[in-house]
Parts: structure tokens; sequence; C-alpha cells
């Protein structure tokens, strides 16, 4: 099985380096959706419109291990349905994977996933999807067993399926997918806050920028427009990313791999989020 699978994924990315490595997405703006309960108010509703957002990623449901009971991996913070997407914009499931559910090898969970999700698209009456995409920061120790995993998604699936790339994980074989979306975000050490911004800095980003145009997979570009809360001598304090820093990024990306500037993500959709930042900022970061 193990030889099996190695030969399956040289001749994968032997196909995707010859095929792919000079094609990439469509043009469009999409967000994610990370929230447990899906319902816009009208300046989120008006911010799809504005931008023109044909894409929102919606989390589903993430899936940890269950250390308690040692079941292995388990649904966690489902989201519930109490709104509807505006006509138009499509709705893709996407489902976070921790790393260390992918430390072996778990029988049936790619079906049990692709299950729910089709589950809780029929109860909520959520028609005409997809695709689905699937998170995990997967490491060189979890990458084997996770690109299994996602061929197993796929057979159960058989239609597009997308997943994170983390910009650690340029320097690793693609994965089985259709195209993955690069996160551009969370990219420092927490624990540095004072020197840089764990968000965003462009001192994390640069020197992983060489390996992007070389990366054989169709990539759409995530930026981040949230903040971090944090508690320093018992006083909360909001971690944010300055707009020149975020375009400053995006302008250094796009100048290694141009067609990243074809299909841009923001993290994630919220009425404090969007009014974090002026329209001009996301013009900028949603324009072409």
């Amino acid at each position: 099985m193990k030889k099996w699978f190695s030969l399956t994924a040289v001749l994968l990315s032997l196909l995707t380096t010859s095929c792919q490595e000079q094609k990439e997405l469509d043009e469009g703006n999409a967000i994610y959706y990370w929230r447990t309960d899906l319902r816009l108010d009208s300046t989120e509703r008006a911010f799809l419109t504005q931008y023109n957002i044909n894409k929102v990623y919606c989390r589903y449901f993430d899936v940890v291990m269950d250390t308690l009971h040692g079941q292995g991996p388990h649904p966690n913070a489902t989201v519930t349905f109490n709104d509807t997407l505006p006509e138009g914009i499509e709705l893709i499931p996407t489902v976070y994977i921790t790393e260390d559910c992918m430390h072996q090898p778990h029988k049936d969970l790619a079906e049990k996933i692709v299950r729910r999700i089709r589950q809780m698209n029929e109860t909520n009456s959520i028609q005409n999807v997809h695709e689905i995409q699937i998170d995990c920061d997967y490491t060189a120790r979890s990458m084997k067993t996770y690109y299994a995993f996602l061929e197993a998604v796929r057979e159960n699936w058989e239609a597009n399926l997308s997943t994170t790339i983390r910009l650690h994980q340029l320097s690793m074989p693609v994965p089985p997918v259709d195209y993955g979306v690069l996160m551009i975000y969370n990219t420092g050490d927490p624990r540095n806050f004072v020197e840089r911004n764990p968000i965003l800095d462009i001192r994390d980003v640069s020197p992983y920028l060489k390996r992007l145009d070389k990366y054989a997979l169709p990539l759409a570009a995530a930026y981040p427009v949230y903040s971090w809360l944090r508690i320093i001598n018992g006083i909360h304090v909001e971690h944010t990313v300055e707009a020149a820093e975020i375009l400053k990024v995006k302008e250094a990306v796009e100048q290694r791999r141009e067609g990243l500037k074809r299909s841009i993500i923001t993290y994630h959709l919220d009425k404090e989020n969007i009014n974090r930042y002026k329209p001009e900022t996301y013009e900028a970061i949603y324009h072409h």
C-alpha cells in the first residue's frame, strides 16, 4: 500500500508540474466565514455586494482528536444556519482538521466528513454546492497521511476539492487537489508579538516567496483583516495589521507570482472586520 501511494504521489507531482505550473484560477473575489452561526447583518450583506464577492468559504465544523475518550477524530463547533447568502454567491463548505488527526490514518474519516457535509446541506436546504475545502496545517510528519486522506475525500465527493496552503508548506510536494488557497496570515510567532506582528509581517513572508513561482498548483491568495486580543499585564490589547502592511505583502506576493492577483480572499466576514479598514483598503486588496 505504501509503495502504491508513493508511486501515485510521484505521478501526481509529475502531472501537476507539467500541466498546471502556468495555470491560474479564474478571476473572482471571495471571503471566509468562520463564525458558528451563519447570520448576516446589513453591513455584511452590503460588503458582499460592494466588493463583488462571488464565493464564501463557510466553515461547517472542525475535526479534532477525542483525547478524553480515545475515540479518534470527531466533529466540533458545527455551524448553525440561521440565514442564507445573497443570490448568486457560491457557498463552499470548509472543514478545519487539526494536524494531530493526520498523525495516522483513520478508517472512513473522509467518507464520514463528506457524508456529514451532504447531510448539513440537505437539512438546511443548501443547494448547488460544487466544491468543498479542507483546512489543515499539515507538516512533514503528517503530509503523506493527509494527502491520502484528500484522495479519499475526492473519491467520496467527486467534485471540486481545494485545500489551504500555508507558507511553510510551499516546500512540500503539491497536494492532490484542484487548487490551493495560500494563507498569507498567522505568519509569525505569537510569543514574539512585541517585535513583529504575528498576524502578518513582510519580514516573515519574504523568505518563502522564492518558492511561489515554481509551486505547481493553481493558487488563490488569502489576506487577514481580523484582529487578535491579548491580555498583557492584565490589560486587553488588540493586535491588528496596518493596511499598508497588507498591501505591501500583497504587492510582493504578486510580483513573484502575478496570477495571485486573480483570485483574492479575505479572512473573515464580520462587521467589526469590515469597519476596521477604509473602503479604499478593501478596494486595493480586491483589485485585480
